[in-house]
């Protein structure tokens, strides 16, 4: 049985090959619209709409679809609400419920935040730069740097250590990483290598620190963001996922 903060290793050799495919590519430049104030975002994505969904019991614009697959006893979820199906450009935003019988999703924080350089896609794919839409589970954490008080299982290990031939400004970018559980195997380091649904699904999709543009499909937010999200995420509340653009996520 594991303990959820306890550090546990993994083999080396195995992380460098899945870190080669994974979102922190190293053809990926600068050349994204850059982070934008999360106040701005905001207003972009509706906040009396939000408002009145959550009053609703709902994930504020997330459609039928992608709601009936948020798991009844989650009691956390991230959203991460992308501007445009091409655009690299998100925000992030956790919601609770605080009472063992609260029905009403509140929000707790929001960040700016980036994904695929290439936006996003239903039907992922290896190497395709997107990032998967849809409901995944959180179940594992880990990173480069010590453990911040993790409530997720956390694995510190440099095998996560982005390789020094990428660009220096993405360096960092593992030094924090929380598993989103498209294509792995749950209970496993982030870096794990298994791939139930086969190499071409892809995999190795985080959140993990920003380096200021897009991904090659994770969830990208800055440092204290990611801090945040491991010291409060716990496996206790089931915390899952909810990810997508707003026109996939409001289907």
């Amino acid at each position: 049985m594991r303990i959820a903060g306890a550090v546990r290793t993994v083999v080396a050799a195995a992380a460098c090959t899945v870190l080669l495919t994974s979102c922190g590519s190293g053809s990926d430049d600068a050349s994204g619209s850059g982070q934008r104030s999360g106040q701005a975002k905001e207003a972009e994505h509706g906040e009396g709409s939000r408002a009145r969904a959550a009053e609703a019991g709902r994930i504020p614009d997330v459609g039928d679809r992608l709601q009936a697959k948020i798991p009844e006893d989650s009691r956390q979820v991230v959203a991460v609400y992308g501007d445009g199906v091409n655009s690299a450009d998100s925000t992030v935003v956790l919601y609770t419920k605080t009472g063992k019988t609260d029905s009403t999703w509140e929000k707790a924080r929001t960040w700016p935040a980036h994904n695929g350089k290439k936006g996003w896609t239903t039907d992922h794919r290896e190497n395709d730069k997107r990032s998967p839409v849809g409901v995944f589970t959180l179940t594992d954490a880990g990173g480069v740097l010590a453990d911040p008080g993790a409530r997720l299982p956390y694995t510190k290990s440099v095998s996560m250590q982005a390789p020094h031939y990428w660009p220096k400004t993405h360096w960092h970018d593992f030094d924090y990483v929380i598993a989103i559980d498209y294509n792995r195997a749950k209970g496993t380091p982030p870096n794990d290598p298994t791939r139930p649904q086969g190499q071409t699904k892809g995999g190795s999709i985080w959140l993990h620190m920003d380096h200021g543009s897009g991904t090659s499909g994770c969830v990208s937010l800055s440092k204290s963001g990611m801090a945040y999200l491991l010291r409060t995420l716990d496996p206790k509340q089931h915390p899952v996922v909810v990810m997508g653009d707003k026109t996939n996520l409001a289907t």
